[in-house]
C-alpha cells in the first residue's frame, strides 16, 4: 500500500477552500504526517484518519504555516490517551525550536504523556531519516529563508518515488531528491527569494527527469491554468494542480 493525501495547498495565507500546505504519506507500515499546518486535527479527520494512527512525523521548517498546529495534535493525542512513541524528524535548528515550542506549554510534565522521539538531520547533506521493508524516507536541505528540508520517499515493493521540495527557489537539492521522481510536489508560490514560480517547478522537473509534476503550495486565487501552462514551457511531463485532499495512489 502506498497513498500520498494532500491536506493542505496553500502557501502562507490560507483561505476556507485551502489550508495551508501540509499532507500525509501511507506505506505498508507507517502512516507520516509532514508538516502541522493550522488544525491538523480536522484535516486529518477530514481525511480519515485518526490522529494517533500517525507513527511519524517530519517537520520541514519552523515557520507558522507549517508548525503552528503542532501543540494542537499534541495535545489531542494526550488527551485522547495516546501511549505510542512519536518519532518527529527535522533538522537540527528545526526540532531545537520545536522543542522550546511546546516546552512552553510544559509538555514534558504533562502526567502520563507519551514518548518522543527526535531524529535530527544535518543541514547541507543528503539524510536517510528512516527505512524499512516497505519505504525510505530521505531529506536534505533546501534554498528557502530559513534552514528548511526537502523529502524524498522510496516505495520499496512498487519501486515508486514520490519528491517535495517544500519552500525553495531551486538548487541543487531539488535535482538530487527529485531525481527521477515519478511524482514531484513542487511549491510555486512565485519567483521571489526562497521561494520558485510554477515555470521554474516546470524547469526543476525537467532537470531532475520526472514523470509527474504537482504544483502546491501556491497562493490562494492564483490562475491554475495560467499555471499549468508556464510550467509546461518547461517541462513536457505531466502538469497538476494539488488541491486540499486528493488522494493520489502510488501501488
Amino acid at each position: 500500500m502506498g497513498k500520498i493525501i494532500i491536506l493542505g495547498t496553500a502557501a502562507a495565507i490560507p483561505t476556507e477552500g485551502a489550508d495551508n500546505t501540509h499532507l500525509v504519506i501511507l506505506s505498508q507500515k507507517r502512516i507520516i504526517l509532514v508538516d502541522t499546518a493550522t488544525n491538523p486535527i480536522l484535516s486529518l479527520s477530514k481525511a480519515g484518519l485518526d490522529p494517533n494512527s500517525i507513527t511519524d512525523l517530519i517537520l520541514t521548517h519552523f515557520h507558522p504555516d507549517h508548525v503552528s498546529g503542532l501543540p494542537i495534535l499534541m495535545i489531542t493525542m494526550w488527551l485522547t490517551g495516546r501511549k505510542e512513541t512519536l518519532d518527529i524528524y527535522g533538522l537540527d535548528s528545526t526540532l531545537g525550536r520545536v522543542w522550546q515550542m511546546l516546552e512552553l506549554f510544559n509538555i514534558s510534565q504533562w502526567a502520563n504523556m507519551f514518548p518522543i522521539n527526535y531524529h535530527s538531520a544535518e543541514q547541507g547533506d543528503i539524510n536517510t531519516l528512516f527505512s524499512d521493508d516497505g519505504m525510505t524516507a530521505i531529506g536534505a536541505e533546501v534554498k528557502h529563508l530559513i534552514p528548511t528540508m526537502g523529502l524524498r520517499f522510496e516505495f520499496n515493493s512498487s519501486g515508486k518515488v514520490i519528491a517535495y521540495t517544500c519552500d525553495s527557489e531551486p538548487c541543487d537539492a531539488i535535482q538530487r531528491l527529485a531525481k527521477g521522481a515519478d511524482i514531484l510536489l513542487h511549491e510555486s508560490a512565485g519567483n521571489s527569494k526562497g521561494h520558485s514560480s510554477a515555470l521554474q517547478a516546470g524547469e526543476d522537473a525537467d532537470l531532475a527527469g520526472v514523470r509527474s509534476l504537482w504544483l502546491i503550495h501556491y497562493p490562494a486565487g492564483m490562475d491554475e491554468w495560467r499555471m499549468i501552462e508556464e510550467a509546461k514551457t518547461a517541462f513536457s511531463g505531466e502538469v497538476l494542480i494539488a488541491r486540499d485532499f486528493m488522494s493520489i495512489e502510488i501501488d
